[in-house]
């Protein structure tokens, strides 16, 4: 019996195959099941990747088996799926262009979640309609622990950048990482966002030695929580909000509140998975942002 369907969304037609498969062996979570999720997360993750070129993390195999990046779209696509040619400076591939995918449309995002590419990931800034890029829009600072620490320390962090932030008048709110981290979000300030990300974390190493790091030497982590403020390159991307990751479990990416982050004292608490996610956002909303 064929696990292959031809949908029509939106408007656009597409083929979905191999509907059964597992992609994740543990939870035994298949692409059906995946593309479901993308296509009900839609509403509130489609407006995080408006006008933002997307890489890709594709697992053809499942979470188990050999992965890849594509930054380039796919070149048997439809033709209805919008892509923006951009410049890339110091492409590891030596390529002076690539053809990302721009996600506009649920159509697109389900294309996608057929193609197995779990994880989406997306820059701080967004293109105009003529392939213009744009200033920064957004400040990210991506906590990651360093064994023993946890999510549990991130949420320390957190709150401390939280401070530092709304000192300067800047809002910001929270995600897990949908992995072991998180990242803290503001909308960008008036100034180079990568300079002002690299102070903040190294006041905060020098203010809090014993918890901090704000360099790259793993060695230096251990039982700390490294803030990665170089994720504010322009070449950089960051895991986008309400995107599954690619672990045991079809854990999600997932907008925090304030609360969630000062009221968590155990790693499991802050672990969400997909149908954890879709009950979220039908009661709260989209948390991102707010």
């Amino acid at each position: 019996m064929s696990s292959d369907a031809t949908v029509k969304v939106e408007g656009r037609i597409l083929k979905l195959t191999n509907l059964d498969k597992v992609l994740y062996p543990e939870f035994g979570f298949t692409k059906s099941e995946i593309i479901d999720y993308y296509t009900r997360i839609a509403p509130v993750l489609l407006p995080h990747l408006k006008d933002r070129p997307v890489t890709l993390k594709r697992y053809p195999n499942g979470v188990d088996g050999k992965w890849f990046f594509e930054k380039n779209a796919p070149e048997h696509r439809p033709d209805w799926v919008r892509t923006m040619r951009l410049e890339s400076p110091g492409s590891s591939k030596g390529n002076e262009t690539v053809n990302y995918v721009m996600v506009d449309e649920l159509a697109t995002l389900v294309w996608l979640a057929n193609l197995a590419a779990l994880e989406l990931h997306v820059p701080q800034w967004t293109v105009g309609p003529r392939g213009g890029k744009r200033d920064p829009d957004l400040l990210v600072f991506d906590l990651d622990p360093g064994a023993p620490a946890s999510v549990v320390e991130c949420c320390r962090v957190a709150e401390q950048v939280r401070m530092v932030l709304d000192d300067d008048g800047v809002d910001s709110w929270a995600k897990t990482s949908g992995n072991k981290g998180m990242q803290v979000y503001a909308y960008a300030p008036a100034k180079d966002t990568s300079e002002y990300a690299k102070e903040i974390a190294q006041r905060l190493a020098r203010e809090h030695p014993k918890l901090i790091v704000a360099t790259m030497a793993k060695a230096a982590r251990t039982g700390k929580v490294f803030i990665d403020w170089s994720q504010n390159n322009p070449a950089k991307t960051t895991v986008a909000p309400y995107s599954l990751r690619a672990r045991e479990k079809p854990t999600v990416s997932a907008p925090l509140t304030w609360d969630e982050v000062e009221d968590c004292e155990a790693a499991e608490e802050l672990v969400f998975t997909a149908d954890e996610v879709l009950e979220r956002v039908d009661s709260a909303g989209d948390l991102f942002g707010s």
